[in-house]
């Protein structure tokens, strides 16, 4: 008893941790298929103690498939995600193609379950990007206690988030460094080994980046357009696991006990938050989990009604591929997929 999913970009960094997560959290799949390019016909990957033999996109039918989970870039996306739509196969695409589309919902299962089910109309959902989607789950408690008027965030984001090629270049150039080879950048416009880059995304008229502006639109989308939100994000020398320093005014009074009580509650976070050296998280603690979590929870004096908090996530699991899966989840909890399911078990 199962259902048909099929995960494309199955090589990719996000690609595989979907094929890992589905068998870890044991989803009800029936038939499983590794999705790739043309390049990647028979390369062969992990599916819990299964191998899976990559099959191209360019000829694979998804008739009669019911998920395809997406991690191929927005070119792709674009591409693909309508036809495979079209065939009847619900699309949860990781790309930002269709976060701000209004006619398919951008969910964080934690943050607006209900969204996920107006799913039909393009039967596409997009996942945000990987930062907002920790971020959101941590506002979201602190939203409905006291209201946001506003958000600072400044990113500090793992090389993962940018791809393979991202995290080689940071192991190449910090082995380089240790044997006086030259620098080589090619992914990065500058060094990344031993130093923070300043720069996510392509660059907008306003100075903004649209790494930025993705965290501005899909936290308005997502939790409250009313929210003013303002961003910095910074890339930096760690292979996964994105953080995040965040400054919130609120428009109702609340303590820092009153919001670590909330976020205690949350689901979705964990609270580490000892006032002590190494009573908070880290991103190398965060790899390989699920939660998002959240430390250094503090007053903000400098604004009426202020709370500073340090967030932290693994950026390829709940910034992207266990956020897919738990869309999914929702799906079929919700009876989406209730006569397939059904049906199978008869």
């Amino acid at each position: 008893m199962g259902l048909k999913v099929a995960v494309v970009g199955a090589t990719g960094n996000v690609g595989r941790e979907l094929l890992a997560l589905l068998a870890e959290l044991k989803f009800p799949v029936s038939e499983i298929a590794a999705i790739a390019s043309r390049r990647s016909l028979g390369r062969e990957v992990s599916f819990g103690d299964k191998t899976l033999k990559c099959q191209s996109l360019d000829y694979f039918d998804f008739t009669g498939w019911d998920i395809c989970l997406m991690s191929a870039g927005g070119a792709t996306s674009k591409e693909w995600s309508p036809k495979i739509a079209a065939q009847g196969c619900l699309v949860i695409d990781n790309s930002s193609q269709w976060r701000m589309d209004p006619d398919v919902p951008l969910v964080v299962p934690e943050v607006n379950p209900d969204a996920a089910m107006n799913y039909k109309k393009k039967m596409i959902i997009a996942n945000p990007n990987c930062s907002t989607a920790q971020l959101v789950v941590a506002l979201k408690p602190l939203h409905d206690l006291a209201k946001i008027k506003r958000v600072v965030i400044a990113t500090y984001q793992s090389v993962s988030g940018t791809g393979k090629e991202a995290m080689d270049e940071l192991w190449t150039q910090t082995r380089g460094i240790f044997v006086n080879d030259p620098v080589k950048t090619e992914v990065y416009p500058k060094q990344i080994a031993f130093n923070v880059i300043p720069h996510g995304g392509d660059f907008m008229e306003d100075g903004y980046t649209t790494e930025e502006f993705k965290l501005v639109a899909e936290t308005k989308k997502m939790l409250d357009p009313t929210i003013k939100v303002t961003a910095t994000v910074v890339r930096v020398p760690v292979f996964v696991g994105h953080s995040e320093a965040v400054h919130i005014e609120f428009e109702n009074p609340i303590s820092d006990e009153e919001a670590r009580e909330a976020l205690e509650e949350a689901p979705g976070v964990v609270v580490m938050d000892r006032r002590e050296a190494g009573g908070y998280m880290t991103p190398v603690e965060a790899a390989g989990e699920f939660p998002v979590y959240v430390s250094r929870i503090r007053t903000d004096p400098t604004v009426e009604n202020g709370l500073a908090m340090w967030v932290v996530a693994d950026n390829l699991r709940k910034g992207a591929a266990l956020n897919a899966i738990q869309i999914a989840q929702l799906l079929v909890e919700r009876g989406a997929f209730e006569k397939k399911l059904t049906a199978a078990e008869a």
